[in-house]
């Protein structure tokens, strides 16, 4: 199957995204800005007190410099306070709009289809809700805040110089080409940049991800080698890409510290001219070159903190991409007529002009209990999420009740017909809530019953706090049988009147295994089973047996009738039942 990206949205999506999610909180905004505006207020009272003292020295008296020195500490200690205050509801704002993010990616994941899920592979997925989430985090609690007092500390400081004197305004002026210039090359390629750098941070994580997955495989075909180059050459696009980045950075961040010394340089020389020529007075020279050395530092902070908004905004992007997701299915108003589950010219394809599928046609009756078997690679998983709706068919319909399976809303399709592989997943919390997730509202009796339905009560009651213990991440270890036991439960909470097991049982020891079967179809009795088989004894126990090859349905019949055909399963039946054992399938004939 071929991995596809997903969506990045554009950068007006970004900037309507930004603005709406910030002036949602009017009134935190207002007291962030307000207290800020303050703090700086308080920050510009300095530069005209150590300018009267400057000149009231200089003409040998006529100040009172105790006066002058408290006043000037009194402010310092006022912006101090401020700006704490300021900083507090920066940063207590940043944290609601970071956690209403959190909530709607989190949303927007779960809201994904399965099949688009599959095409993007784990790697995107992992990365924009990892690497993305903490870069975003980082822009959301300290570059905002940041940013924001130095374009308020800027401007107040901007007209306090103008209000000091027009004519020594002027050399501030003197680094503004060179900023501007060296500002707009790097915003115009940063943000590209940065894009491509977290990308391949998604290419590596999935190439890892996959090798660390399928390691017993990739021992026992020797592709280690193949794995190892693979692993260096994502890693050599990584670098690169980080490497244009930095590079970004050392033509641009040298050219702003020129900018910052030319105005504070001009305006010394040019406010002593104008001095000598009793233009402007000392007072106002001292002032001037002290609010101009006092623009230097928002002016250094913010685009220090733009590199970091662009991170941010690319991770942002990458975050509301999601949500540009086209929906693989349009639900449409009609109900299904029974529970007949029918697939009719079947075509399906992960890329296009490569068909797994070949025209597959299979009707499963109400209550009917039907095993797929098949060498690997032969479609069987994949005819099974089609019956599951989890894909909709290239060419072909698959029907439920005579309506397609991709015109039900989701919601209506799992009642009809739900899917249980073989990846499990156990959830940090308790085992109870991991089972609930199938239906929240059950109580304790079901979720008992339900795990001794799948044998898994015995050793669930021997836990150390039940139901109640906590598993996952950090919580008690679960095996992988018991995950899949855990899974199970759910499927028998949530009821589905069908249901397609993809090697559900294939974590479980195969004795275990098939007294787990056999209790699953007494519980499962009179609904749809589709079972996906490893194990010929599912076969053998089923109404009818479909033995998928190359992407086609090659005999379809009860397990007698194909052991009388003498074809293809009847080859596969005596191959496995020759050992005398209840194994597994060899690998040729096990997984599809």
């Amino acid at each position: 199957m071929s991995v596809e990206s997903l969506p990045v949205a554009d950068q007006a999506q970004v900037r309507a995204y930004a603005r709406r999610l910030t002036l949602k909180y009017p009134k935190e905004l207002s007291l962030a800005l307000l207290l800020h505006g303050l703090a700086a207020v308080a920050g510009l009272a300095s530069p005209p007190l150590l300018g009267r003292l400057v000149e009231g020295v200089q003409r040998g008296g006529g100040i009172n410099v105790l006066a002058v020195t408290l006043a000037i500490g009194g402010f310092v200690v006022a912006q101090g306070v401020l700006m704490k205050m300021a900083v507090s509801a920066s940063s207590k704002l940043g944290e609601k709009v970071l956690a209403e993010l959190r909530e709607e990616f989190v949303d927007r994941v779960l809201a994904l289809p399965l099949s688009t899920v599959e095409r993007a592979g784990a790697g995107d997925l992992i990365t924009r809700t990892s690497r993305d989430v903490s870069a975003l985090s980082r822009s959301v609690r300290q570059a905002v805040p940041e940013t924001l007092i130095a374009l308020v500390t800027f401007v107040f400081a901007v007209g306090a110089l103008l209000l000091v004197g027009p004519l020594l305004a002027l050399p501030s002026l003197l680094g503004m080409p060179i900023l501007w210039v060296s500002t707009r090359w790097y915003l115009k390629r940063a943000r590209d940049g940065y894009l491509r750098e977290n990308a391949t941070y998604a290419d590596m994580t999935e190439s890892l991800a996959e090798t660390a997955e399928g390691a017993r495989t990739v021992e026992a075909l020797g592709l280690q080698r193949r794995r190892i180059d693979k692993a260096d050459a994502d890693i050599a696009r990584s670098y690169k890409a980080e490497r244009y980045t930095l590079g970004l950075r050392t033509v641009w961040f040298p050219s702003a510290e020129i900018s910052y010394v030319l105005p504070v340089v001009g305006t010394l020389v040019i406010g002593g001219l104008f001095y000598i020529e009793g233009w402007v007075t000392l007072a106002q020279v001292t002032s001037a070159t002290l609010y101009i050395q006092m623009l230097v530092d928002p002016l250094d902070r913010f685009l220090s903190w733009i590199d970091e908004l662009q991170v941010g905004g690319a991770s942002l992007a990458r975050l509301l991409g999601v949500a540009n997701v086209r929906d693989d299915r349009v639900a449409g108003d009609a109900v299904p007529r029974g529970e007949e589950i029918t697939a009719t010219g079947v075509r399906f394809a992960y890329r296009e002009g490569h068909d797994v599928l070949h025209g597959v046609s299979l009707t499963v009756a109400p209550g009917e209990r039907i095993a797929m078997v098949g060498p690997s690679g032969a479609g069987k998983s994949t005819l099974g999420r089609l019956l599951a709706g989890i894909h909709g068919p290239r060419e072909g319909t698959v029907t439920a009740g005579g309506v397609p399976l991709v015109d039900l809303p989701l919601s209506e399709l799992r009642g009809h017909v739900a899917l249980v592989t073989q990846e499990h997943h156990v959830f940090r919390g308790t085992l109870r809530d991991n089972v609930l997730i199938a239906r929240p509202e059950a109580d304790d009796e079901a979720v008992v019953r339900a795990l001794r339905a799948v044998e898994a009560w015995e050793w669930v009651e021997a836990l150390p706090d039940g139901l109640g213990t906590v598993v996952g991440s950090g919580g008690e270890v679960v095996s992988p049988a018991q995950a899949q036991q855990i899974a199970l439960a759910r499927l028998v909470l949530a009821d589905p009147r069908a249901l397609v097991l993809d090697e559900a049982t294939s974590l479980i020891d195969p004795r275990a295994a098939r007294h787990l079967e056999r209790s699953l179809a007494a519980v499962l009795e009179g609904r749809t089973v589709i079972a996906i088989a490893h194990r010929l004894y599912t076969a053998h126990d089923a109404d009818r047996v479909a033995v998928v090859e190359d992407g086609r349905i090659s005999e379809l019949g009860s397990h007698d009738e194909l052991i009388a055909a003498g074809g293809s399963y009847a080859a596969l039946w005596e191959s496995w039942h020759g050992t005398g054992t209840a194994e597994a399938l060899p690998e040729d004939a096990a997984k599809g």
